[in-house]
């Protein structure tokens, strides 16, 4: 069985590793690490939660790390020589936190800036010395614009969830990124799938790339259970009150697919005596990260969102899903369920089925 120490990675890494009891590493980390570790640009394909971050976080750790010891540390402030960019600050948040635990050992300098934020927060997180920066396309070139860093010195450059960065509309922003970063910086790209506006993204940023599709990248994970309960007449609440009674070790994400059903969803979830936040479109931003928060912190057990939710976030204690509403696209299905049953994990989904939805439900069987 493939083990990390099988990559040559510095010893300070493994044994943060070891620390988290990380041992073997996913499809995804088997087939990028090697690849990134060698210099060359890639575009990996997995399915959500496979472990892309840490698969594109190791060898840049390593490779900056290297670099330092070797006498070519950073010499400049403003100058990161990793550039990772997200569509989301929650995203950036995450990617940020998975960082910052494997420095503690690897003494390496993690800044972020992400939009949410003042101006002012961010310019403050640009001073001094450092090696990775974590941003949103929006924030960092508003940042370039004004001259407040500087992408000369980047190795290599990372988008993640590139297919939600499309998304968003952060197709220019990408582009300009790259245009300022070093023409012969290592290239990686991560999404859960391609589609044909990022296939033109890819042919107009590499020259050269790997294409590394995990077995299982358009599938849902092994470690999810899927209960279907089919609803007549459209009745989804007597469906809904059995569902909230039921004994759930962990967390529970709602998802439906308007703002206006979310809401709806949200007063019937109160009426029926439980607790639970939105986070959707149309929001208050610091609400809505405040609403995040607490269901992250554990304490509200019950989270309602549009497909806002269903990419980037990585909560540990998701142990169930609720399509209250399906969706009509098989990739939001896979994006949804996505958020539990991660990095080998068990989850369970629920899905409330109408006549409407058959079609879905047999696309998904096909998987």
């Amino acid at each position: 069985m493939p083990e990390f120490k099988q990559f040559g990675l510095l010893d300070s890494l493994l044994a943060t590793l070891r620390e988290k009891k990380l041992s073997t590493p996913t499809a995804i980390q088997l087939q990028a690490i090697p690849a990134l570790l060698e210099g060359r640009s890639i575009v990996g394909v997995a399915q959500t939660g496979s472990g892309k971050t840490l698969a594109y976080a190791l060898p840049i750790l390593h490779a900056l790390k290297s670099l330092e010891t070797s006498g070519k540390g950073v010499t400049q402030e403003r100058h990161p020589r990793a550039l990772v960019v997200v569509p989301s600050r929650e995203l950036g948040e995450q990617v940020a936190k998975v960082f910052k635990a494997y420095t503690h050992d690897t003494r390496l300098r993690v800044r972020s800036v992400l939009g949410g934020t003042t101006t002012e927060v961010a310019k403050k997180n640009l001073d001094g010395y450092f090696e990775i920066l974590i941003a949103t396309p929006g924030r960092l070139t508003a940042l370039m614009t004004r001259k407040l860093v500087n992408l000369n010195e980047v190795r290599t450059l990372v988008f993640d969830e590139a297919d939600q960065m499309l998304d968003e509309g952060f197709l220019p922003d990408a582009r300009r990124i790259a245009e300022f970063c070093p023409s012969k910086c290592q290239l990686a790209m991560f999404s859960a799938t391609i589609n044909a506006e990022l296939q033109t993204l890819i042919g107009e940023l590499f020259d050269d790339a790997d294409i590394i599709r995990t077995e299982g990248g358009y599938k849902i994970p092994d470690t999810l259970t899927t209960q279907n309960i089919q609803v007549i007449d459209g009745k989804r609440e007597p469906v809904l009150q059995k569902l909230l009674a039921a004994k759930s070790k962990g967390s529970t994400i709602l998802f439906a697919n308007t703002r206006q059903q979310c809401d709806k969803l949200s007063k019937l979830i109160s009426d029926l005596g439980h607790s639970s936040v939105l986070y959707r479109g149309e929001m208050d931003k610091v609400e809505r990260r405040k609403n995040l928060q607490a269901f992250r912190d554990g304490k509200i057990p019950f989270l309602i969102s549009t497909d806002l939710a269903s990419r980037g976030l990585d909560i540990e204690s998701v142990d169930r899903v609720i399509n209250y509403h399906l969706p009509e696209e098989l990739e939001n299905y896979i994006h949804r369920v996505g958020r539990t049953a991660r990095a080998g994990r068990k989850g369970l989904v629920v899905n409330l089925v109408t006549e409407r939805d058959q079609s879905l439900m047999d696309r998904v069987r096909g998987l």
